[in-house]
C-alpha cells in the first residue's frame, strides 16, 4: 500500500480515498489539510491473488495506523467509499479513532442506491445514454471500460467545476477488479445487516459533509446512519456537488469548515 504524506507538524490526519479503487483522488483534501496536521494518503491494496474485501481494507488501515501514528489515534477524513471505510475500522476500533468526517459518503441501503440511480438517470441525455451503451464494444478491457464511464458521467456528480489542483491516481490504470470486489463485499455485509448497526459501537466525534446536487442522497444516508450514531452531526451545501473540494462555490467553506472542526475535536498532543 503506497502511502503519501503532507505536513510537518500537528495532529495526525489519514484521508481515505473512494472509488473503491479510485487512488489519489483524495489528494487535494491531504493538500488542504497539510498546513495545520501531518496528513497521511495511503492508496488502498489493489487486486490480488485473494479477493479484497472491507475486512482487508480494515486490516491494511490498521497497519498503517499502528505504524505510522506514534500510538496517538488518528483522526479520519474519508470521501466516498473511504468515508464508509472509515466507519467500518472505527466500528472494529472504536477505541484507536479520533474524530471522523464523512465527505460526500456512499449509501448503506437499496433504496438510496436506487434513489442515487434515478438522479443519475434524469442527468443524462439520449446522446450520454448511446456513448455509455457501445463503451463495452469500444473498450473490452473492463478497468478501461469503467474509467471510461466515470469520466463520461463525471459531470453529473458535479454542480459548478471549480479550477483547483487535482487527485494524483490520473495516470494509474484503473483496477476493475478491486473496485468490484471491495463494493460486491460492503453490499454483502450490508445485506446480512452488519453495517450499518456495527456502527453503534463508535464513540468518536463524527460530521458528515454533503453536496445537496450529490447524487448520493445525502438525508436518506444520514437517516441510514442515525440510529447508529445518534451524535452524528450533518452539514449540506446547495450548490454542490459530490466533491466539495472541487466545487467553485464551496470549495473555500469547506475547507474552512473541515479545518475548524478538525481541530476542536483532535487531540492537540497526538
Amino acid at each position: 500500500m503506497r502511502v503519501r504524506t503532507y505536513g510537518e507538524s500537528g495532529p495526525v490526519v489519514i484521508v481515505l480515498h473512494g472509488g473503491p479503487a479510485a487512488v489519489g483522488e483524495a489528494a487535494p483534501i491531504a493538500r488542504g489539510l497539510a498546513d495545520s496536521f501531518r496528513v497521511l494518503e495511503p492508496w488502498q491494496r489493489g487486486s490480488g491473488d485473494e479477493p479484497l474485501s472491507v475486512a482487508r481494507h480494515v486490516e491494511d488501515l490498521h497497519d498503517l495506523v499502528t505504524t505510522r501514528c506514534d500510538g496517538a489515534p488518528p483522526a479520519l477524513v474519508g470521501e466516498s467509499w473511504g468515508a464508509m471505510l472509515a466507519l467500518a475500522y472505527a466500528a472494529a476500533h472504536p477505541g484507536g479513532v479520533g474524530p471522523i468526517v464523512l465527505i460526500g459518503c456512499g449509501t448503506f441501503d437499496p433504496a438510496a442506491r436506487a434513489h442515487m440511480r434515478l438522479t443519475l438517470e434524469e442527468r443524462m441525455d439520449d446522446a450520454l445514454r448511446q456513448r455509455l451503451a457501445h463503451l463495452e464494444q469500444e473498450f473490452p478491457d473492463p478497468g478501461e471500460q469503467m474509467a471510461k464511464r466515470y469520466e463520461l458521467i463525471q459531470g453529473r456528480y458535479t454542480y459548478a467545476p471549480a479550477a483547483s489542483d487535482q487527485g494524483e491516481g490520473a495516470g494509474e490504470p484503473f483496477d476493475e477488479r478491486a473496485h468490484t470486489e471491495t463494493w460486491n463485499d460492503m453490499v454483502r455485509l450490508q445485506d446480512q445487516g452488519v453495517y450499518p448497526a456495527a456502527f453503534s459501537s463508535i464513540r468518536s466525534p463524527v460530521l458528515m459533509l454533503h453536496g445537496a446536487y450529490d447524487p448520493h442522497p445525502g438525508p436518506m444516508i444520514r437517516a441510514n446512519l442515525q440510529p447508529y450514531l445518534p451524535h452524528l452531526e450533518y452539514r449540506e451545501w446547495e450548490r454542490c456537488g459530490h466533491s466539495p473540494w472541487a466545487e467553485k462555490y464551496v470549495r473555500d467553506e469547506f475547507f474552512a469548515v473541515l479545518r475548524e472542526w478538525l481541530a476542536r475535536h483532535v487531540d492537540p498532543f497526538s
